[in-house]
């Protein structure tokens, strides 16, 4: 069975209104990314980082996996599929996708800021001041923020350079190290790039659409190959 890698990125989320920083000229709901999503943003104000990861949630929580979502688990159906997300929604897994690798962690987990081993699964709550691990230190979003290490890169690598096929779906590829994660792939590897604006990247097939549009066209075309 042929192995799909999936790397996902805003824009699939988008369209199921999820709102983006980048399209805003760095601001994320009004606020600037060095306030809200850094290591030193935490040490300032954590009460402030927790209210805005709180907002996101609640967002994520109201939000429902589109058309794009949905296709990829069809996928499952005939081929060996592996979603990398670089969003921290989880409409990967309420749409049906098996396999999902968060590279930047998950908006509705918790985890230890003394114990990075020490995660919870929130649920439909939210993390308040004062939410302690069980070693007795509050509680911080289970996410990746700009100056942090990418834990789960290595095991991407991996996983891509085993693809036989990979679609970049919803990515401006601008973010790295995320970004770097096409050049692990085999040569015989077909890469397929579908974004409004992807920009020419050689052998590889661009589809300049959105994903909800786009996905399940290509994903019957995949099944098609193997009927």
């Amino acid at each position: 069975m042929n192995k799909i890698v999936v790397l996902t990125g805003a824009g699939i989320s988008a369209e199921s209104g999820l709102k983006t920083f980048r399209d805003s000229d760095g601001l994320w709901e009004q606020y600037r990314i060095e306030d809200v999503a850094t290591p030193e943003a935490w040490q300032r104000n954590q009460q402030l980082v927790l209210e805005f990861y709180n907002q996101r949630r609640k967002q994520v929580l109201s939000a429902k996996p589109n058309a794009a979502h949905l296709a990829l688990v069809d996928l499952e159906n005939k081929f060996n599929v592996t979603v990398i997300t670089q969003n921290i929604d989880d409409l990967h897994e309420r749409a049906g996708s098996s396999k999902v690798l968060h590279l930047h962690g998950e908006i509705r987990k918790a985890r230890s800021t003394i114990d990075p081993s020490l995660v919870y699964d929130l649920g439909e709550r939210m993390i308040n001041p004062g939410d302690k691990c069980e070693k007795g230190s509050q509680l911080r979003p289970h996410i990746v923020w700009f100056g942090e290490l990418v834990p789960e890169l290595e095991n991407a690598i991996g996983i891509v350079g085993n693809a036989d096929i990979l679609l970049v779906i919803g990515t401006s590829l601008a973010v790295y190290p995320a970004a770097s994660l096409v050049q692990y792939t085999k040569p015989h590897c077909r890469l397929y790039y579908i974004d409004p604006k992807a920009g020419q990247m050689r052998g590889v097939k661009i589809i300049r659409e959105l994903a909800g549009i786009a996905v399940p066209q290509l994903v019957s075309e995949l099944l098609n190959e193997v009927m």
